[in-house]
């Protein structure tokens, strides 16, 4: 294998120039292609492809060594730039060759373990397990490098509006946020543990009581929780604190990051100020607080409707205070067979329904579930009310309010997805408002905080606090794009008595609030700005931005279901010297 020598790279493969000049090239060998007389070599890099050629031009000692080369090598060579015959319209450099005059082979490759260039038909955990290999795909190099552009577009738009970047600590103390902390023990501390940030929350929020006014960092996160195709343990939160503000401030700066990104990244305009909904109007129309507002199909409140018919399943659930809803999938009647009705029963059996009633329109009479307990001219009013046609199924759930929004929001999504009706080129973006503060725990019966303990009410509801738990709402806010969450934020608690009284809430003692909180609640006697912010989902606007289905594809080095790397084989037993210094042992459960 050579060295470089005196050689230097002078451009990327895909960013040579397309008029005639000497250029000296490094990366990877996609392709080769060997005709006896002429050589053909696509070389790679993180930007493109680049085809190097041999021919009857070609110094013969080098023609043979470019013979002797092998897909993944790893080359640099140096040669003139040429108009290519045959031309590859798929690559920005199809139109030109580099006719090699010298060549270094830098590093030689095994036969690898699947073709990168068509990593896309291999198993993910053969990919994963050679995660360093998948990476030169061009689909993941490009997510990578995407990534990239949006953290630097985010530093730079928030360093022009005045923001400071500021590290906050990675081992820190383990207080209550929501998920599981990931614990890291002392040796120094007998018995005692720091915690990985689930997010940098108090302080940031010490930083505006330290009056630095406006503060941002890309911060990495661990929650110890189960995996998804949209969650990792550890991820990257772009996260925000601002002094002297309301939540209309805070809005309008994050409006202002939206716009940029996406004009920068997919070369969109998105339109501001942003939709908004509120909590109750998100659930009572999609029956999500993450609506997919693409398309249609909105949920129907059929209550006055249902109580006045003879069907005692509607009539019972109106009765005892719950509701009755529909929703219309439009031109679903020849996909949504008998067949496939009772699958997506079953389906909103399994969260929580107790049945589906349906309308399926497809002859001249439609076919309805509940027909036997109708009366003459009910059904037409029915789907005139709901605004049902011919060719239509109209799909009806009746229980407690938060079941029937929850299952017809469910099956919203599923109707959509089936009908193929979710335009994939749009970007619809709208703010959730006016969140609860509380959530009822139907289980203990009892209410409990639906944000962090930080979170500020809204003015207007501080005296429903102790009295009336359900009217409460927070100063908080989600901004929402196509059905996935991308932020969360929110009005902070600056008032130490008021912030006593939330973490009284949450059920906390005097002991445990001073324990776990004191040095907040402390910090405020001295002095504290009013102040909000919010923390953005580097890792999901990555997934959305590059069109991926799942995080993984816009993490370098992913953990999978099971919070395991398959490639390092994390985590790893560790030595029995490495506990001994710690004052640990391992149990085994049984």
């Amino acid at each position: 294998m050579d060295t470089m020598g005196n050689l230097r790279r002078t451009h990327y493969c895909a960013e040579i120039p397309l008029t005639p000049c000497e250029v000296v090239v490094c990366g990877f060998v996609q392709k080769i292609r060997n005709l006896g007389n002429l050589i053909f070599i696509d070389l790679r890099d993180r930007t493109g492809i680049v085809q190097l050629a041999f021919g009857d031009y070609t110094d013969r000692e080098l023609f043979e060594k470019a013979a002797t080369v092998r897909n993944e090598y790893v080359l640099m060579a140096r040669g003139d730039v040429s108009p290519r015959e045959s031309i590859n319209k798929d690559i920005p450099t199809g139109t030109v060759e580099i006719k090699v005059t010298e060549l270094k082979i830098l590093s030689k490759a095994q036969t690898t373990p699947f073709e990168v260039s068509n990593s896309d038909k291999v198993n993910d955990e053969l990919k994963l397990k050679y995660r360093y290999l998948d990476l030169r795909s061009q689909k993941l190099t490009k997510n990578i490098l995407t990534r990239h552009k949006i953290a630097q577009v985010t530093r730079q738009y928030f360093y022009e509006n005045g923001f400071i970047e500021i590290e906050t600590p990675m081992m820190m103390k383990s207080t209550p946020e929501g998920a599981r902390d990931y614990l890291v023990p002392s040796r120094i501390h007998d018995g005692k543990f720091y915690a990985l940030p689930q997010s940098p929350q108090i302080y940031k929020q010490l930083l505006m009581v330290a009056g630095f006014d406006r503060y941002i960092q890309l911060a990495r996160c661990f929650r110890d929780e189960d995996l998804r195709a949209d969650r990792q343990p550890e991820f990257t939160q772009i996260d925000l604190e601002m002094s002297f503000v309301n939540e209309e401030d805070i809005r309008k700066m994050a409006e202002g990051w939206v716009k940029r990104l996406f004009k920068e990244i997919k070369g969109v305009d998105i339109e501001t100020p942003l939709p908004r909904l509120t909590f109750a109007d998100s659930m009572n129309r999609y029956g999500t607080d993450k609506p997919d507002t693409r398309y249609g199909m909105e949920i129907q409140d059929i209550s006055d409707f249902a109580a006045k018919t003879d069907f005692s399943v509607f009539k019972d659930a109106v009765s005892s205070g719950g509701t009755v809803r529909a929703i219309v999938v439009k031109n679903g009647a020849t996909v949504y067979t008998r067949k496939e009705i009772d699958k997506l029963t079953e389906h909103a059996k399994g969260i929580g329904a107790k049945g589906l009633a349906y309308v399926r329109w497809i002859e001249d009479e439609p076919n309805c579930s509940f027909a036997k307990f109708l009366k003459d001219g009910e059904l037409s009013e029915l789907l005139k009310n709901v605004g049902a046609e011919k060719g239509d199924v109209v799909l009806i759930c009746a229980d407690r309010k938060k079941t029937v929004c929850t299952v017809l929001g469910a099956l919203r999504q599923i109707c959509a997805k089936k009908l193929d009706i979710i335009p994939a080129d749009k970007f619809n973006l709208v703010w959730i408002v006016e969140m609860p503060f509380f959530e009822f725990n139907e289980d203990t019966g009892e209410w409990e905080a639906a944000h962090h303990p930080f979170t500020m009410p809204l003015e207007e509801c501080l005296d429903y606090l102790d009295t009336d738990p359900e009217k409460v709402r927070a100063t908080a806010f989600d901004l929402v794009m196509n059905g996935t969450e991308l932020c969360s934020g929110s009005m902070r608690i600056t008032d130490p008595e008021l912030q006593n009284r939330m973490f009284e809430a949450l059920g906390m003692t005097d002991e445990e609030i001073e324990a776990k909180f004191g040095f907040l609640v402390d910090a405020y006697k001295y002095g504290a700005p009013p102040h909000g912010g919010m923390g953005l989902g580097l890792d999901r606007i990555s997934m959305l931005l590059c069109d991926a289905d799942n995080l993984r594809d816009v993490v370098a080095f992913p953990k999978v279901q099971n919070a395991s790397e398959l490639m390092s084989g994390c985590p790893s037993p560790v030595d029995e010297k490495q506990l001994e210094e710690l004052h640990i042992k391992i149990v085994k459960g049984e």
